[in-house]
């Protein structure tokens, strides 16, 4: 990939607040992702977070109710293997990050840093929401990386994102308690309709803005989606001491 493409690239995600840069990653790699992934998953292997945790709708309403221990996130997925800090840390996503950021970028390890896996049956939906309400940081700029290790279509609950929105100021009223952009209000409602859910086949990776609102469906096909998703920010914007975001040591590469 030429370096003129990325700056294409960046600019787009400046623009509308996401851009899709299709066959990032090869298949093989893909299916090797997936691979750790699945064993991983079948062994329950630490640290985990379960739907029930959440109980976002479509949830099992606790551990002990059928589907309680549904995986929704093999946790800190930069320390859990190798092939996951490579795709993490390649020279193509540091190259992307440095045109972007304009300078060193950092890895968080306190924000997505997991691999998704979005089950049929008990996997819950998302509402819709900007990520930067629940980080901390100098500077709401942070760029999300979404790689898609298979297929992801609006049937096995693919991203929605709202196209422009990172720029969009948006009053605290706007959301929920649990800081979850409120589908009730007609004005919210006008936004919403806006939004666009690109397919993606494996190896596709998706670029998205922290204040970019997004939501994700649920997962009505028969198998598990999986999803590996890191954060990035500017080395010179820092996470605010004691907040969450400071919470582990971030990665320089």
């Amino acid at each position: 990939m030429s370096v003129q493409s990325k700056k294409e690239q960046v600019e787009v995600l400046r623009e509308q607040g996401f851009v899709i840069v299709p066959g990032l990653v090869s298949p093989e790699r893909c299916g090797e992702l997936k691979q750790v992934a699945q064993q991983q998953l079948a062994a329950a292997a630490a640290p985990l977070e379960f739907e029930a945790d959440l109980r976002y709708p479509g949830a099992p309403d606790s551990k002990h109710a059928p589907g309680g221990h549904t995986v929704r996130r093999l946790l800190d997925a930069y320390a859990r293997h190798a092939l996951f800090r490579e795709s993490a840390t390649s020279p193509d996503i540091r190259g992307w990050m440095e045109l972007y950021f304009g300078e060193e970028p950092r890895l968080s390890r306190a924000h997505h840093n997991c691999m998704m896996t979005k089950h049929p049956a008990y996997g819950s939906l998302t509402g819709w929401h900007r990520d930067a309400r629940y980080w901390s940081f100098e500077r709401d700029d942070l760029v999300s990386v979404w790689f898609a290790l298979g297929r992801e279509t609006v049937d096995n609950g693919a991203l929605w994102l709202v196209p422009g929105s990172h720029t969009t100021a948006l009053t605290s009223g706007r959301f929920d308690d649990a800081k979850f952009f409120r589908s009730d209000l007609p004005e919210n409602q006008a936004v919403i309709q806006t939004a666009v859910s690109p397919e993606l086949n494996a190896g596709d990776v998706v670029f998205f803005h922290c204040n970019t609102l997004h939501s994700a469906g649920k997962n009505l096909t028969n198998d598990v989606k999986f999803s590996l998703v890191f954060t990035y920010h500017g080395a010179s914007n820092v996470p605010l001491p004691g907040s969450r975001s400071a919470s582990m040591p971030e990665v320089a590469f």
